[in-house]
C-alpha cells in the first residue's frame, strides 16, 4: 500500500492550499480516508475524516468552516482543500487510510502517506 501526499508548501495567512493524496495497493473505494497533521512540539491530531461513500465526514474543530475534505474514489484520490489558513496550521500533514468501518478519529489508521509540510506565514 502506498499513500502518496502534496500539495504542501508555504503561504501566507489568509491564504489556500489543496492538499492531494494518491493511494495504491488497496480497495481504495472501501476505505475511511483522513487527514492528520503534527505541529512542532504538538501531538499528531486529526483534521478530517470521509468515510469511504462520502456520506460521512467529520472535522476537527480548528478545520470546521475553513477545510473541505473530498474524494474521488475513480482517481484513488483524496484531497484537503485548506482555505483562510492561520499560522497555527502551520504543521506536517499526513493522510491515512483504513478499512475497517466507520470513521475513527484516533491516530491508529493501517495506512499513511509520508506527509507534506504546510507552513503558513502571518
Amino acid at each position: 500500500v502506498q499513500l502518496v501526499e502534496s500539495g504542501g508548501g508555504l503561504v501566507q495567512a489568509g491564504g489556500s492550499l489543496k492538499l492531494s493524496c494518491v493511494a495504491s495497493g488497496l480497495p481504495f473505494s472501501d476505505a475511511t480516508m483522513s487527514w492528520f497533521r503534527q505541529a512542532p512540539g504538538k501531538e499528531r491530531e486529526f483534521v478530517a475524516g470521509m468515510t469511504w461513500s462520502g456520506r460521512t465526514t467529520n472535522y476537527a474543530d480548528s478545520a470546521k468552516g475553513r477545510f473541505t475534505i473530498s474524494r474521488e474514489n475513480v482517481k484513488n484520490s483524496v484531497y484537503l482543500q485548506m482555505d483562510s489558513l492561520k499560522a497555527e496550521d502551520t504543521a506536517v500533514y499526513w493522510c491515512a487510510a483504513d478499512l475497517r468501518v466507520g470513521l475513527r478519529f484516533s491516530a491508529d489508521y493501517a495506512y499513511w502517506g509520508q506527509g507534506t509540510q504546510v507552513s503558513v506565514s502571518s
